[in-house]
């Protein structure tokens, strides 16, 4: 375990995540080594749960412990400090979890609880063949009946989604109705008849994503979440609590960022390598003081400056991974850093996660800038 310490002093919230990542982690690698398979990041998800760390940033209410951006921040770094498993109750946590507390019934907010726990593992049904950044084109259908919905269609790029055991699926209930209206958020077991799913492989060999094929799967009226024909305000709260969660991933970064300006690796490495890796220092470090600008948002849930963490990140993330594999050297080559490795061929999907590029730009111009919108 990495013993290397962050920058600034330890917040409360953050000594206390110490002590129990101490804990959590010699018990982890007792008893998994550094395996990253799913069994093995799920146990560590239902550790960290079980020791009230499953969802800090929730409200104390439904089990979460409050905590700010900045506690946030310091606590992200933590898990980067110990190079933690990947949390991958991510979405539910991020994403879905919030989204249910803000406009969902008091059954489906049930799901809370075992979200932090670790028991149900979310993903999202969002982006398809042909609706992808333009998510308002989506074609995945939901006929209305009287007790529920039958879904057909297609989704793509659906991260975790060969592993989560529920999906919050974005479909159309009124094929009448304007681009973005008609369409209605559904809660969907994983398991439900005519809901099959198939592994996409990645450049790393991985399978983190799957497409979804929905071949008359029935859903009951129960599993509605928000109004009907409503679902597109409730995906800009859940895209709004996703890019507000990128504070989280951004923390993780800006602790990746500091162990290796503080490694023997760099230390031994040409004056230009060191010098490149103190100017990817620095945007880690404005990265860090933007998450905390981001902390007056978070009164009335996330805002504008959460796009450009977003932004800000997606390249940072590519930067960094460039410059870390530099540093690593030789080592990445042989196959001998294989987190290395991972993070070169997986960064330019930052620039597509979370929202793209070019979408980050639009709504960056329109709602910080306040340029006008671009006429359809």
């Amino acid at each position: 375990m990495s013993t290397t310490e962050t920058d600034a002093p330890l917040t409360p919230a953050a000594a206390e995540l110490r002590a129990v990542l101490e804990r959590i982690m010699d018990a982890h690698h007792a008893k998994w080594g550094d395996s990253d398979e799913w069994d093995a990041l799920t146990d560590f998800q239902r550790a960290i749960g079980a020791a009230g760390w499953g969802a800090p940033a929730w409200p104390e209410a439904i089990g979460g412990k409050g905590l700010g951006v900045i506690d946030q921040l310091a606590c992200d770094a933590e898990f980067a400090r110990v190079n933690a498993p990947r949390r991958v109750a991510v979405f539910g946590v991020n994403n879905v979890g919030p989204t249910m507390h803000a406009v969902g019934t008091p059954e489906q907010q049930r799901h809370l609880a075992a979200i932090i726990n670790g028991d149900e593992f979310w993903c999202q049904g969002f982006s398809e063949p042909d609706a992808g950044s333009d998510l308002g084109g989506l074609r995945c259908k939901a006929d209305v009946t009287d007790d529920g919905f039958v879904v057909n269609g297609q989704k793509v790029w659906t991260s975790i989604g060969l592993n989560a055991t529920h999906c919050m699926l974005l479909a159309r209930t009124d094929p009448d109705a304007p681009k973005h209206k008609g369409i209605s958020a559904l809660l969907v077991p994983m398991d439900t008849p005519g809901l099959t799913r198939r592994a996409i492989k990645q450049i790393n060999g991985e399978a983190e994503f799957a497409e979804l094929f929905f071949d008359n799967a029935f859903v009951p009226r129960t599993a509605l979440l928000g109004p009907l024909h409503d679902g597109w305000r409730v995906t800009m709260a859940t895209l709004g609590f996703e890019r507000a969660g990128v504070l989280s991933v951004a923390g993780t970064l800006v602790g990746q960022v500091k162990e290796m300006m503080h490694s023997q690796r760099l230390a031994d490495a040409p004056p230009t390598l060191r010098q490149k890796a103190l100017g990817t220092y620095s945007q880690a470090r404005i990265l860090e003081w933007m998450g905390q600008r981001a902390l007056a948002e978070t009164t009335d849930g996330p805002g504008a400056v959460s796009s450009l963490i977003k932004l800000f990140w997606s390249h940072l993330a590519a930067e960094y991974a460039e410059v870390n594999a530099d540093v690593v050297g030789i080592d990445l080559i042989a196959g001998l850093a294989p987190d290395a490795t991972n993070q070169l061929l997986t960064s330019r999907s930052a620039t597509i996660a979370g929202g793209t590029t070019e979408v980050m730009k639009n709504l960056i111009g329109e709602r910080n800038l306040g340029l006008p919108r671009e006429p359809r």
